[in-house]
């Protein structure tokens, strides 16, 4: 087996362990949470090859992290459900998943179609042009900044300053290489300027989603993380 990698999402923890027994035993990398919202966000920040993702989830259900999951990636999912009700599979298939299991069901079965899954998607490589922390992520063909799938109307410059920090997210960046990515090597004005365009990213992205995401350190500079 290719040590391929599977993520669980799975607020019955008693099933979500003899998954992942299973799987590990069948040779899958697996991964486990029990919550919509923390799912969610794996799902964003790390590369599965499959998400096997309940429909009844505490935080946010399965219907709905599956539909924020589809505007930002293409990973497959099976979803599981109690729930033997048409609309139910009609409904995730209709979002966008790739396969649908009503508990109970065979392990067997679903072995079976987790590997006919990898068959149809052999090498799933999520894209680069996709930035993200929690949920604040920056799609870089689009040149769209959202947050929890709302958008953020940004400036060239503000895009350019939170991208660059994201792509050195939970590294303390100095204002002066701030300056050279950001404003360039040939910019002659106030360092001041980056304090500025970082109160302005303040205001558009944790003041108004109460959330802090961009830190200060003093005497040295700024820092992205998810808090």
């Amino acid at each position: 087996m290719s040590g391929q990698k599977i993520l669980i999402i799975e607020d019955e923890i008693k099933i979500a362990r003899f998954l992942e027994l299973e799987l590990t035993y069948e040779g899958y990398a697996v991964s486990q949470c029990h919550d919509g919202r923390e799912g969610l966000t794996l799902a964003i920040n790390q590369t599965f090859d499959v998400i096997i993702l309940d429909v009844m989830l505490p935080s946010i259900n399965g219907l709905e992290v599956l539909r924020r999951l589809r505007q930002l990636s293409a990973v497959p999912v099976i979803m599981l459900t109690a729930k033997d009700e048409i609309m139910d599979k009609v409904m995730g298939l209709d979002i966008g998943a790739d396969d649908y299991m009503t508990k109970p069901f065979a392990i067997e079965e679903l072995l079976a179609r987790i590997r006919t899954t990898l068959k149809k998607t052999p090498i799933f490589k999520r894209t680069t042009n996709l930035l993200s922390i929690g949920e604040l992520s920056i799609d870089l063909d689009q040149h769209m900044v959202t947050f929890e799938n709302i958008p953020i109307e940004l400036t060239k410059t503000e895009f350019d300053l939170l991208k660059y920090l994201m792509e050195n997210k939970n590294i303390v960046l100095t204002r002066n290489k701030i300056i050279d990515t950001v404003w360039g090597y040939e910019y002659m004005g106030d360092t001041n300027v980056v304090d500025v365009y970082i109160r302005y990213l303040r205001s558009k992205i944790d003041d108004r989603f109460n959330k802090k995401f961009i830190h200060t350190v003093r005497g040295v500079g700024y820092l992205l993380k998810d808090e």
